[in-house]
This record gives C-alpha cells, sequence and structure tokens, in this order.
C-alpha cells in the first residue's frame, strides 16, 4: 500500500504528489523503470509525446499488474503539434501508444509564444474536446508563465488544473508559484534538483547530514513540503527507492525557509525560459 498522499485537482481528481518522471530515459528501458517504480509504491507516471517513451510507459504499467484505474499517468503535447487537427491526431497517437483509453492529465508541454502567431488559445481549447470526451480526465499546460496564464482566463473557460514548471532550491520560480496557488491550479516541480547543481549547496548537505537523508531527499522533501507535486527521475532502482522515501522524515520551518532562500532568481534557472524558447523537434 502506497503512503503518497494526494492533492486533488480542479476537476475533482486525486493526483499522488510525488510521481516517476521518464524524461530522458531510453525508450528500451522506460517498461522496465516503470514497472520497479510500480513495485516499489510509485502510482504516478509522467511522460510526454516529446520523450519518445509513452509505449513504454504504457507496457510498464501492464507488466505491474496493477489495475489502470490505480495509476496516475500524464502525457503532453508535442511542441510540433499545436493546431487544433495536428493536436488531435498527436493525442490520438499517445492513446495508442500507451494502449490506454484515456489519460489522467494531458498538458500543453510549451506556450511557444514566438510560434503559431502566438496561439495558444486554439491549442487549449482542442485540450478541452479531450476533457469532454473523457479521454483526458483532466488538462493542464506546462511552462506557461502568469502572461499566458492570464491570457487563457481571459480568453477560456477551462482553468488549468496544472501548471507544470521549473521549481527548485535555486529557482523558486515564486511569481508564477503563487500565482497558481491564488486560481486554484496545482504546481508540479520539473527539474526539482536542479540537475543535481543543489546537491552539494552546503545548505542542502547540512540539512542532509542533520537529518540522516540524502541531499537528494532533502530537496525533494523540500518541495513535498511546500505543497507542490514533484516526480524525479533515474533508471537506478537504489535511487528510484530513495526517491520514494520521503515521507518518514520532515524539514522544519527554519530547514523549509533555509531552502527555499536559496534562490538565484532568473541566474538559477536550468532550462529554456518560456518566454522565447521555440523548439520544435524535427
Amino acid at each position: 500500500m502506497t503512503n503518497v498522499p494526494t492533492i486533488e485537482l480542479s476537476t475533482g481528481a486525486h493526483i499522488p504528489q510525488l510521481g516517476f518522471g521518464v524524461y530522458q530515459i531510453d525508450p528500451d528501458k522506460t517498461a522496465e523503470a516503470v514497472k520497479t517504480a510500480l513495485d516499489i509504491g510509485y502510482r504516478h507516471i509522467d511522460t510526454a509525446e516529446m520523450y519518445q517513451n509513452e509505449a513504454g510507459v504504457g507496457q510498464g504499467v501492464r507488466d505491474s499488474g496493477l489495475d489502470r484505474a490505480d495509476v496516475f499517468v500524464t502525457s503532453k503535447l508535442n511542441n510540433g503539434f499545436h493546431e487544433p487537427d495536428d493536436a488531435r491526431r498527436a493525442f490520438d497517437e499517445t492513446l495508442s501508444k500507451l494502449g490506454f483509453d484515456y489519460v489522467d492529465l494531458f498538458l500543453i508541454h510549451w506556450p511557444l509564444p514566438t510560434r503559431y502567431n502566438n496561439d495558444f488559445i486554439s491549442t487549449w481549447r482542442t485540450l478541452e474536446e479531450f476533457r469532454r470526451d473523457g479521454r483526458a480526465r483532466s488538462i493542464g499546460v506546462s511552462n506557461f508563465q502568469v502572461a499566458h496564464l492570464e491570457r487563457l482566463a481571459n480568453e477560456t473557460d477551462t482553468v488549468p488544473s496544472v501548471n507544470q514548471i521549473e521549481v527548485h532550491p535555486y529557482f523558486v520560480n515564486d511569481e508564477v508559484r503563487q500565482y497558481c496557488i491564488e486560481h486554484g491550479i496545482a504546481v508540479e516541480a520539473w527539474s526539482p534538483i536542479a540537475q543535481g547543481q543543489v546537491l552539494d549547496d552546503p545548505v542542502v548537505t547540512q540539512i542532509a547530514e542533520a537529518s540522516g537523508k540524502s541531499p537528494a531527499q532533502v530537496v525533494l522533501r523540500w518541495h513535498i513540503q511546500r505543497g507542490d507535486i514533484v516526480f524525479p527521475k533515474s533508471v537506478t532502482p537504489k535511487r528510484i527507492e530513495e526517491n520514494f522515501a520521503l515521507f518518514d522524515f520532515e524539514l522544519s520551518d527554519h530547514d523549509v525557509d533555509a531552502l527555499t532562500a536559496l534562490d538565484k532568481g532568473e541566474e538559477g534557472r536550468t532550462g529554456p525560459n518560456p518566454d522565447t524558447f521555440d523548439y520544435i523537434p524535427d
């Protein structure tokens, strides 16, 4: 029995606060990694069309022997498929590759404001179709800045259930995060340990030593206590298990504040800036 707390989304669905991410996991190794994570107790898997490993995710879920309803699965729209008909075709392919009738959550991966004449509104309305027909139980966005979220609020009928954004102690992304909290949008943190950059920070290592936990566990626990959803990735069974062991200890308020104080603003960002990012895969 898994002991991961859940967060209620705007749709009434419950998403496990800790998930397993499969970004940059080799498609040939994805099924095994996903099954390992599910065997350990994870019940939330985060993939994307651009990761090219959705088929492995579906296979891993089936190999686990768990009921489909017991695993929360997220995928995301490929950047090259924002036009409505393209998005419909891409979503059909996502379900086909996963081997599922539905996904629990489907996201626009990037707003791409310099592409498609800055029209992510029609893309969002297409995701609303998927939500209405039940093939996406919840819908959301990823890497949306406040201005992008405000456009959705002003021009469409559905508030995103989730905004998946870069968040870690070196980049707390507070403006976007606070907007989401105030508007009932759950925050998912990608790059939760800043691609490993924060793990050697003296503040992190000191807290880790005092708590008898690894630096990664300390930073992941920081995310959990701040109320965000987090999904570390690994292909190493020992690391996958270590990342799951976050619920037998707590950080003090002082520790949480000390980690938050490591924020470097934009200098701490490890990934692209959503205001300018325009990558479309070949």
